[in-house]
């Protein structure tokens, strides 16, 4: 070991801890330093924002002087344009001078407007008035192009807009504030032709005076008005109606940022170690309270895109997925797929078993759709029954086609919750974005058209999106507002079928059916315009039209019968008892006489409430039918709890008739059924003789078809009142 003296060593020593001590104090100096420029820098940055601030606030107010200063000149000319005395003077007596006076010379000292015009339908000036003094017919000083381009907006405005416009423009007084409208009574109504019409133009000019009262009113010092060409950094420019800058509003700005910074400088030096800790333990603090409301974030955000239900992600979290999806697929160049999926008997499961077996069924089906869709792709729960999924890849088409398939096939099995089983099935729409062109929200928009498709073409199967369907569901619409206006203007005409009584084939009523005769496009078929009346509410519109008809025309046939189809949205109308009472007042026709065909639908969905419905319909006096039966699951329970005045037997019975000697002992059994419910039985579709004769019978005591009448006008009616049987077969007494 190296021997070193005593003293050396203690020299040694102090010098060490006195570079450290050094060390320390150069370490806080620069410390010191840092914060010390960092709280003058912050200081500044304070100062120039608070400047920034005042500026733009500044800016807002002049920008909300100039636009309340145009909105002021907008409501004065909307107060003169929409007048009654106004209308009555300029197009009835055209009388000039009252213009002159209630328009022109309104102008004189007047804080609202200096200048008024009213011109023709052609531009040409009826009154011109500039500060209460008429001016010159040569009004190019005004009427300017930007005057004229809002002249012209004005007179090209449809009937159901208001014929208003305002701007600013450049006159020869200078910047104004100009607003435009049609001479016209308060209601809107204008009695002459658009060449006849009058317009009213009003301009309020930035005067040095109106400036000065904008500059009081919005606090707003120096505020002055300045040319376009003005090179200044504190001003709002001042557009025309095509965008072109004709003047600015510039201020004085009050810099309180450098004012209050040259109060708070000098005490700063006195709190540079204050807000040097200050800082850390706030940017301590800070790191851990952003850290914590970031994982709150993230946290509140996956909430909000999840579907708590069902776990997977919900309409919002689609629409998140679905837009990065179409980002992925437009920078790799690979395609997007969509495939909707709507439940076909979810609402049936939970009318059947309950709400809480209805969840249990989501998550099941959630659960298997998380496997076959897989961990790549977005599966979402949009509410209720319908389900999406999305992805991108290359060849798409095959791949959404495949797993259409297996989801089909695996919601096509039974599917077991606890102790109860249900077999539900789906329709699914699938449309695919070629590179990632079609937005998100129309992908989203094609599968459910092509969802609505699989639906309509019997469920339980996928259909790709066609642009077809867009065109379709164009003709639909127009279909609906054309069935809409002919409703309004009775245009539905009513045909009857004639109904015979099977003992001698006499007339013994007629059903009532629709049938619309489309302006420009000619007869439309009821399979097309019924359920299109059925799906947007225009049923009831429709049926009480043809009931309201059909029973103005049955006073003239007193020996008649009639019968009328009653649709599952009409009856499921609170107001329909009601309506259909008041017809048969308005026509005087006994209820007796009148009989009301529904099919078994709405009493298997919703039987109390039906049962409701028809106990108050039979206080009226009318008939209940039920229709279509043997086509649907009408059990022994359900007619005997409804006690139906009438059954009316399915065709696809009639048809088979003639078939097979099975197919005649289930009519017998069928109409057997009736009798002993003692409910008597109408056939339709009778289209032979054969079939005519095996319904007598079999004990049908009502007859309806092709074989004893097309349905026809009222005069036809008329004359097969007259003329005997209908059908002449052996043995008819």
């Amino acid at each position: 070991m190296r021997f070193v003296p005593s003293h050396l060593q203690r020299s040694a020593a102090t010098l060490d801890g006195r570079s450290a001590v050094r060390s320390m104090l150069l370490i806080f100096a620069a410390v010191m330093i840092c914060v010390s420029a960092m709280v003058f820098t912050a200081l500044d940055r304070v100062g120039h924002y608070a400047n920034q601030l005042d500026e733009n606030r500044s800016r807002e107010a002049v920008s909300g002087a100039l636009q309340t200063f145009g909105e002021q000149l907008a409501a004065t000319l909307h107060d003169y344009a929409a007048w009654d005395d106004a209308a009555e003077n300029t197009y009835v007596r055209e009388d000039i001078s009252w213009l002159d006076r209630n328009f022109g010379e309104m102008s004189a000292d007047n804080q609202l407007f200096d200048v008024a015009l009213i011109l023709d339908h052609s531009g040409q000036p009826v009154s011109a008035y500039s500060d209460g003094e008429r001016m010159q017919p040569e009004l190019t000083g005004f009427v300017t192009p930007d005057v004229w381009t809002l002249f012209d907006k004005v007179r090209r405005m449809q009937a159901d807009e208001l014929p208003e416009a305002s701007s600013f423009v450049s006159t020869s007084k200078g910047v104004a504030a100009v607003a435009i409208g049609l001479i016209r009574a308060k209601s809107g109504e204008l009695s002459v032709a658009a060449e006849e019409t009058r317009y009213v133009l009003f301009f309020r000019h930035l005067s040095a005076t109106t400036v000065e009262r904008l500059a009081r009113a919005y606090v707003l010092p120096g505020l002055s008005l300045i040319p376009p060409s003005g090179q200044i950094s504190h001003v709002v420019p001042i557009l025309s109606p095509t965008n072109a800058v004709i003047g600015g509003l510039s201020w004085v700005p009050r810099s309180p940022g450098d004012t209050s910074l040259a109060q708070v400088r000098p005490l700063v030096w006195c709190a540079v170690a204050m807000i040097a800790i200050y800082m850390l333990l706030l940017f301590v603090s800070g790191n851990q309270a952003l850290a914590r409301l970031s994982a709150e974030e993230a946290t509140a955000l996956r909430l909000a895109m999840t579907d708590r239900l069902s776990g997977l992600a919900n309409r919002s979290g689609l629409f998140a997925g679905l837009r990065d999806l179409v980002i992925k697929a437009q920078s790799e160049g690979k395609d997007v797929a969509l495939l909707y999926l709507d439940l076909d008997g979810f609402k049936e499961v939970n009318d059947a078993y309950g709400h809480a077996t209805g969840d249990v069924l989501i998550r099941s089906v959630s659960a298997g759709l998380r496997v076959l869709a897989g961990e790549e792709r977005v599966l979402s729960r949009l509410g209720g029954d319908e389900f999406a999924i999305a992805f991108v890849g290359f060849d798409v088409h095959k791949t959404a086609a495949e797993l259409a398939e297996r989801v089909l096939d695996f919601l096509g099995e039974p599917l077991t919750m606890g102790e109860r089983v249900a077999v539900i099935g789906c329709s699914i729409g699938l449309s695919v974005s070629r590179r990632g062109l079609v937005p998100s929200e129309e992908l989203i928009r094609r599968a459910d058209m092509a969802m609505y498709r699989s639906k309509e073409e019997g469920r339980g199967r996928w259909t790709l999106y066609d642009p077809s369907m867009d065109e379709e569901r164009e003709e639909r619409n127009l279909l609906e507002l054309d069935l809409r206006a002919a409703i309004d203007a009775e245009e539905i005409t009513v045909v009857y079928q004639p109904i015979a009584d099977s003992r001698n084939f006499r007339l013994y009523g007629v059903e009532a059916l629709a049938r619309w005769n489309r302006k420009d496009h000619g007869p439309v078929s009821p399979d097309v315009f019924i359920p299109i009346a059925e799906s947007t509410g225009l049923i009831d519109l429709l049926g009480l039209c043809v009931l309201r008809t059909a029973c103005t025309t049955l006073k003239a046939w007193p020996d008649l019968a009639l019968s009328v189809n009653v649709s599952p949205g009409q009856f499921r109308d609170p107001a329909f008892v009601s309506r259909v009472g008041k017809v048969l007042e308005e026509t005087g026709i006994e209820p007796s006489r009148l009989t009301l065909e529904l099919t078994e639908t709405y009493f298997i969905q919703n039987p109390q409430r039906a049962r409701k419905t028809l106990d108050l319909l039979r206080e009226t006096g009318v008939k209940i039918a039920l229709d279509d039966f043997g086509s649907g699951f009408s059990s022994v329970g359900y007619l005997r709890q409804f006690g139906f005045d009438r059954i009316k037997l399915d065709r696809s019975l009639v048809e088979s008739v003639g078939e097979s000697s099975r197919a005649v002992e289930m009519l017998r059994a069928t109409v057997a059924l009736a009798r002993s419910l003692d409910m008597p039985v109408t056939a339709e579709g009778v289209e032979s003789e054969a079939q005519a004769l095996a319904l007598r019978l079999a004990g049908c005591d009502l007859l309806q078809g092709f074989l004893l009448g097309r349905p026809v006008g009222a005069e036809v009616i008329d004359r097969l009142r007259r003329s005997g049987p209908l059908l002449q077969l052996p043995n008819t007494a």
